[in-house]
């Protein structure tokens, strides 16, 4: 068996696995154990889909052609640091509390 396509995650994995398997193409995803490696954290890089090594050219022109749909979207970069300046101003406000009640004693 050879490597037809390295997903991000088991999820991204098994959705490529789906699209081969419709196409006619068996498929094996790997990498389900080393996903908890990291705990709740969702680790990258470490999903693959093997083929049949006669399948190899076929299940990667269909990758192509699925990626090249823009099918495959990032997931959403969050530029907002509400929940950051939140616990910032948190901290600062229990700091100022702390200072305050031990200049008080």
């Amino acid at each position: 068996m050879q490597i037809a396509y390295r997903a991000r995650d088991i999820t991204e994995a098994h959705i490529v696995a789906g699209l081969l398997k419709a196409n006619g193409i068996e498929s094996h995803v790997g990498g389900h154990y080393l996903q908890g490696a990291m705990g709740e954290i969702g680790a990258a890089g470490f999903s693959n889909v093997h083929v049949e090594d006669e399948d190899l050219y076929p299940a990667r022109q269909l990758v192509a052609e699925y990626e090249a749909s823009g099918r495959v979207t990032q997931a959403p970069q969050r530029n907002d640091n509400k929940p950051n300046s939140y616990a910032r101003w948190f901290l600062v406000a229990v700091a100022s509390l702390a200072l305050i009640w031990l200049n008080l004693r």
